[in-house]
């Protein structure tokens, strides 16, 4: 689960132009850690993943779900 959200973050913050400091920021949180969340390294609490999801203007669902292929 803590890859697929982390794939998810981070293709959607590439989508949306984001850098990883910028959403870290916006999010308040370490850049460190949030490289970590976006390599399936670390596993964020749902408070986490909704300000991740408000911050990339998403559903937190969204970041949970299996990429469609």
């Amino acid at each position: 689960m803590a890859k697929i959200l982390g794939e998810n973050v981070r293709k959607t913050r590439l989508k949306r132009g984001m850098t990883l400091e910028a959403l870290a920021t916006e999010v308040g949180l370490a850049y460190s850690y949030m490289g970590g969340i976006e390599r399936g390294q670390k596993n964020p609490t749902l408070d986490v993943v909704e300000r991740i999801a408000s911050a990339l203007d998403i559903e937190p669902v969204s970041l949970l779900s299996r990429p469609e292929e």
